[in-house]
C-alpha cells in the first residue's frame, strides 16, 4: 500500500507442487515512483496456506533518479 491508501500493483507468485521442506520461498518485485513523506505497506494474500513474510529475509530498497 502507498501512503495507506493507494494499492501498489506488483508481480504475482504461486506455488502449485508439494511443499518438501515447509518453508517456501517466491521471489515478487515492484517497482513505484515516491516522493518525500511516502510510505508503503507490505500485504499479501495466501489462498491455500497460512503463510508470512519473514522481516529478516524481506528487503526494501531504491535509488534516487535525477
Amino acid at each position: 500500500m502507498l501512503n495507506g491508501t493507494t494499492e501498489i500493483r506488483g508481480s504475482l507468485g504461486e506455488i502449485s507442487a508439494t511443499h518438501v521442506s515447509l518453508a517456501t520461498a517466491i521471489w515478487l518485485q515492484t517497482m513505484v515512483p515516491l516522493t518525500a513523506g511516502d510510505t508503503v505497506e507490505l500485504q499479501g494474500y495466501f489462498r491455500v496456506a497460512d503463510g508470512y513474510f519473514a522481516a529478516d529475509h524481506t528487503s526494501f530498497w531504491g535509488c534516487k533518479l535525477g
